[in-house]
């Protein structure tokens, strides 16, 4: 699942909270979800432990992690 999937469903205010959450800025967030820019290695798996592992850090960095299997 892409981050924008994880969005797809969640209230008016979900991405503000995962930032906040994060300790990124608001427009950092958006990048990533947009695809825009990439997620450090650290902020990857802060993302996949946030969304209790629906995104996966190997969606978000394959580059860098590729397939754990």
């Amino acid at each position: 699942m892409t981050l924008i999937e994880f969005f797809e469903d969640k209230p008016r205010g979900a991405k503000i909270a995962m930032a906040r959450k994060l300790n990124v800025s608001k427009t950092w967030m958006s990048l990533i979800i947009s695809g825009r820019e990439l997620a450090s290695p650290e902020l990857s798996g802060a993302i996949e432990r946030y969304t209790k592992g629906q995104v996966k850090r190997t969606t978000l960095r394959p580059d860098i992690f590729g397939d754990l299997k």
